[in-house]
């Protein structure tokens, strides 16, 4: 089997999730492409600033396979985030070597605040990159001349990649993955570690529910788990209203005010979302799950499906539904 080589690179004070996440995503998209009679897998490599353990932030300890010295020839390099990254000494080291290795390497991606790492060297001037939503408006104050989103999951601006925090380094790994190996790889990985192969709300970092959920008050705050498990209800303005304890034209005033969308965007987001996930199981059809998520009818579901995810159900089900993922096991 063809592999290629993915390097992460870690030191004292890395995160640990965002050095063994996308490890794992990579391991086990090898082992599907093997299952599968695929040629292409991956050879993976963590590389230490020298040849002496170091510790991540949580404690655990990490023994490197490699050193900035002698780390082999990769295709895809991957810098961890970590506050290790921001001390002086280590930023300087890891920036000089990046500067060594970037124009030999045909991927260079950051997690998190790894993109600390990158940065300095000049590589990511004028391109499009995103970090930790916590730490966004200081990278652009300390680099201004990179393009920072600091609400996406992950950018791509060949052949640079960023990501945000901790487990966005997971969806950007799937997203190299189907790069390199296609979709059903990528979605067997993504089903093997419970996640989203792509999470709902395109590049928001984190979905509808949890965004509603971090800023709602206590008045509306278990509403987000009630509506969520009861799709198939008539959710309503008043219903919701009544549920929150207040009048319809007061909870509508109030739900605009705190979230920047009406009640019935906010309902459609927790219903395709949901759907989206049910499309993933097996014998699911697109009228049996249209129904279960609360759409009246079939047509109604399409249409609001492919409005928000460009795609019609029976498309998206076609590409990475129970069958893909059946293709690869």
């Amino acid at each position: 089997m063809k592999r290629l080589d993915i390097g992460m690179l870690g030191y004292e004070g890395v995160n640990a999730v965002d050095l063994v996440g996308p490890l794992e995503a990579f391991s086990q998209a090898t082992i599907f492409a093997a299952e599968a009679g695929r040629d292409c897998g991956y050879r993976l490599h963590v590389i230490g600033l020298d040849a002496q353990p170091f510790s991540a932030e949580s404690g655990v300890v990490f023994m490197p396979q490699y050193t900035l010295a002698t780390a082999p020839a990769l295709d895809t390099l991957i810098v961890a985030g970590g506050s290790g990254l921001r001390l002086p000494q280590t930023n300087t080291r890891v920036a000089q070597w990046l500067q060594t290795r970037i124009g030999n390497t045909r991927r260079v991606a950051t997690i998190c605040t790894g993109i600390y790492g990158l940065a300095p060297t000049g590589a990511l001037d004028g391109r499009n990159v995103t970090t930790h939503w916590r730490f966004a408006a200081d990278v652009a104050r300390r680099f201004p001349a990179l393009k920072v989103d600091g609400d996406a999951l992950f950018t791509k601006d060949d052949p640079y990649y960023t990501s945000a925090g901790v487990t966005a380094g997971i969806d950007l790994a799937l997203a190299l993955i189907e790069d390199d190996l296609g979709p059903a790889i990528a979605l067997a990985v993504a089903r093997d570690l419970v996640v989203y192969l792509k999470r709902p709300g395109s590049q928001a970092q984190y979905s509808e529910p949890l965004r509603f959920q971090a800023r709602a008050d206590n008045r509306f705050a278990d509403l987000t788990a009630w509506a969520s498990a009861n799709l198939d209800a008539e959710l309503t303005i008043d219903t919701l209203a009544a549920r929150a304890c207040l009048g319809p034209r007061h909870f509508s005033r109030r739900f605009r005010e705190a979230f920047g969308c009406t009640p019935a965007t906010w309902v459609d987001h927790l219903r395709l979302t949901e759907a989206r996930q049910r499309l993933d199981q097996a014998g699911a059809t697109v009228e049996q799950v249209g129904i279960s998520v609360g759409f009246r009818s079939a047509d109604a579901f399409r249409r609001a499906f492919e409005r928000r995810f460009g795609l019609s159900p029976s498309a998206y089900q076609a590409r990475f539904g129970p069958a893909r993922a059946a293709a690869v096991r």
